[in-house]
């Protein structure tokens, strides 16, 4: 900046030779009047490259074109109120002052002045005006020019732009505290002083940042090697330039920026939606780490001669904001993850897979701090149980689906129940999960396991009757490919070990042989003994294979089962009456609800069973059906069989 050769002092010396030249020009008329226009036209040239010289300021500080013309604007009407303008002789013209105080960066002074100017009579608003607006530009060119530099004669110009602000707060002020009824139609002029100087100084960082741009591609290397440089060229850049500004009394409006221009960047670093908790996690620790080593600075370091004058809320409100966004994050990939291991449509995960997906952010919290753990830890369980209570929507909707669903879709739903039952059970031992969150958890897994066996089990059922209709009158009515699907899905169900697997395959054994039996006694009567015989060796080769099936996917629980095919094959393919009724007494012992119906459509069966025989054999039965256990499991109680029709005689022999 180029000073004036003329000073404030000069100014004052001035009204000396000023008065003289009065006293002279009035002994003297015709050489007064001369020198008093030699004197105006002497003013107007000054003026005019005072406002000329100002003009080539703003332009060098990269200003728009638009507030050059604004500047142009300003310049003519400043050398148009001084040639209007019609001064005692031998005075100053004020806006000749107030511009020579902006040039010389002597803004507080040349405040003052536009003051004074502005209650000097009607016209002198519109003036105050434009010299504020050339004031305000010149105050940010100078600021800009101490952003750029560090040439130590704009130090007087910067304190001043701080004396400037303080006297700008110190009128707008006064001005509010005045009767506003009596002065509604002014405003106040130097308004948004403080809020444009943060702006030029926000440009000016925000142009510092090395050039970063998160993208899908970003991994933790890159992330860290940014961080570095912010560290490492970023904050001691800026805080270089704090010295010179606390000097000017603008360190707390300079800290104020530097704080919001570093947390607009992390937050840019953080927002994007393909920021990883890792990466989120890099970032928060960057930030703790340079909250905990900076002390008074902005950033860490060993020694340090330049302090900005931090405010340790802004840094922890950084903090804060950070730590938000990672436990958002948190809760986001924690819920994706749960998503995509317990797709319905995909085959189930392993408990150890859930159990990983919480242990790895809990764990990379812990190595933080104990409270961000913690913190992580509590976001997890809360996005597992909003998981669950999706699924669990998830999982009627899929009940209801028009066409029964699958039998494997069914038996993945119970897998991964088990699944999430066994992973809550583990997870509570490493993290702290409330009481009441065990409560909802084993509720929600409770019902869906409920639900969903009912489901299964209709399902298993509607498919094995509607199979076995036709079953004994056609050679293959599909029961095999049942059994076969039925073998595959429950082999390839991870949790063979669970208590829900083992009943769930009994309850369908139990609903096969149920189903199967009904359709064995209410086939076609009276069969002839080519279809006796067809029938008969059609139920040894069903027995076989169920029997395989079920030993395959119980193993040797399949021992327990009760099999009333076995015990009615024994039964049709003994050979003497006497022999049946021995084989009889187990079958009453052990199916204690089997009726005279049941047993008169299985002797139907037995090919060359005599009258005599048969009469025998239903009084052997009432002889010794109440003998038994009542408590024993039922399973004929549900097959109904029509009383076959007897002779007019009422007996067994017609």
């Amino acid at each position: 900046m180029r000073k004036m050769m003329y000073s404030w002092g000069t100014f004052t010396g001035r009204d000396k030779w000023e008065k003289g030249a009065g006293e002279n020009a009035r002994m003297l008329p015709k050489a007064g009047h001369e020198e008093r226009k030699k004197q105006e036209t002497k003013r107007k040239r000054k003026l005019k490259t005072v406002a000329g010289k100002l003009l080539k300021a703003v332009a060098s500080g990269k200003e728009t074109a638009a507030k050059k013309a604004e500047s142009e604007n300003v310049a003519g009407n400043l050398l148009k109120m001084g040639k209007n303008r019609k001064e005692a002789e031998g005075e100053t013209p004020a806006e000749e002052t107030v511009c020579e105080f902006i040039e010389q960066g002597k803004f507080f002074q040349a405040c003052n002045c536009i003051s004074d100017l502005e209650h000097s009579g009607s016209d002198a608003v519109g003036k105050s005006e434009s010299l504020y607006t050339l004031l305000a530009e010149r105050m940010w060119a100078v600021v800009g020019e101490a952003l750029c530099g560090s040439d130590r004669m704009l130090l007087e110009p910067l304190q001043s732009v701080g004396e400037s602000l303080k006297w700008e707060k110190q009128k707008e002020e006064e001005w509010l505290g005045r009767d506003q009824e009596m002065e509604s139609v002014f405003t106040w002029h130097p308004n948004f002083w403080k809020k444009d100087l943060e702006e030029k100084l926000m440009q000016y960082m925000a142009a510092q940042i090395p050039h970063f741009v998160p993208t899908c591609n970003t991994n933790e290397a890159a992330l860290k090697q940014h961080l570095s440089q912010l560290e490492a060229t970023f904050l001691p850049n800026l805080e270089h330039k704090s010295s010179f500004f606390k000097e000017a009394g603008l360190l707390v409006t300079y800290a104020q920026c530097c704080h919001a221009s570093l947390s607009s960047h992390l937050s840019t670093l953080t927002d994007n939606k393909h920021c990883t908790f890792s990466q989120c996690l890099l970032v928060y620790e960057w930030c703790l780490n340079m909250y905990k080593s900076s002390g008074t600075g902005l950033r860490p370091r060993q020694t340090s001669q330049h302090s900005l004058a931090i405010d340790v809320q802004s840094l922890v409100w950084i903090i804060l904001k950070t730590e938000e966004k990672l436990l958002a994050v948190t809760r986001k990939e924690v819920g994706k993850a749960l998503e995509e291991a317990f797709d319905i449509g995909k085959t189930p995960c392993a408990d150890a897979a859930v159990i990983q997906i919480f242990k790895e952010k809990t764990e990379a919290a812990q190595h933080i701090s104990e409270s961000l753990s913690e913190k992580v830890e509590a976001v997890c369980l809360e996005e597992f149980l909003s998981f669950l209570q999706s699924y669990e929507n998830e999982v009627r909707n899929f009940l209801q689906i028009d066409g029964c669903p699958g039998i494997c879709s069914s038996l993945r739903i119970l897998e991964n129940c088990c699944i999430l039952r066994t992973a809550w059970c583990k997870l509570t031992y490493i993290c702290s999960a409330s009481t009441g969150q065990d409560a909802k958890v084993k509720g929600f897994l409770y019902r869906m396991e409920d639900e969903i066996t009912e489901h299964f089990l209709q399902t298993v059922t509607s498919k094995v009757k509607e199979t076995l209709k036709d079953h004994f009158k056609k050679c293959d009515s599909g029961f095999n490919h049942i059994l076969e699907s039925l073998k595959q899905s429950f082999l390839a169900f991870g949790k063979k070990k669970t208590d829900i697997y083992e009943a769930l395959v009994k309850s369908v054994n139990v609903i096969i042989i149920t189903e199967y039996v009904q359709a064995l006694l209410t086939t076609s009567r009276k069969p002839s003994s080519v279809q006796r015989k067809r029938i008969v060796s059609k139920i040894e080769e069903d027995h076989r294979t169920l029997q395989t099936v079920f030993k395959e996917c119980l193993g040797p629980a399949a021992g327990a089962v009760k099999d009333p095919i076995k015990a009615i094959l024994e039964l049709i393919q003994t050979s003497d009456a006497e022999g049946m009724k021995i084989a009889l007494l187990p079958i009453l012992k052990e199916f204690p609800d089997l009726r005279e119906e049941h047993l008169s459509a299985v002797l139907d069966l037995k090919d060359s069973l005599s009258r005599k025989d048969r009469a025998a054999l239903l009084k052997a039965f009432h002889d010794n059906c109440g003998e038994t256990e009542t408590e024993t499991t039922l399973l004929f109680a549900d097959i109904e069989v029509k009383p076959r029709k007897y002779g007019l005689c009422g007996c067994f022999c017609c």
